[in-house]
């Protein structure tokens, strides 16, 4: 039985081998897990040092980006506020 590797966010599955047509069957456990079905979409990335082969779900990174984006502009509406109030406060002083 293969020992278990889990660490924060990770986990070990096992091992797989690519086929001649460079295919790999995912196991049972992380489809499970990791709720990948028949059709699902992966985006596929080299790791650090291209040590790493990493497959992420497209709707994934598709939520975490907008997301990420409606944070940025709620911070940047943020920074505008505060940026604007500074200036006219200091513009005041200096009148």
């Amino acid at each position: 039985m293969l020992h278990r590797f889990e660490g924060k966010g990770s986990k070990l599955y096992g091992s797989v081998t690519v086929g001649e047509r460079g295919q790999v069957a995912i196991p049972a456990e992380a489809r499970r897990d990791l709720e990948i079905t028949p059709n699902t979409k992966l985006l596929v990335f080299s790791g650090p040092n291209e040590t790493a082969l990493m497959f992420i779900k497209a709707d994934s990174v598709t939520e975490f980006i907008a997301n990420a984006t409606a944070r940025l502009s709620h911070l940047e509406q943020m920074l505008k506020t505060d940026f604007t109030g500074r200036s006219e406060g200091n513009r005041q002083k200096t009148s």
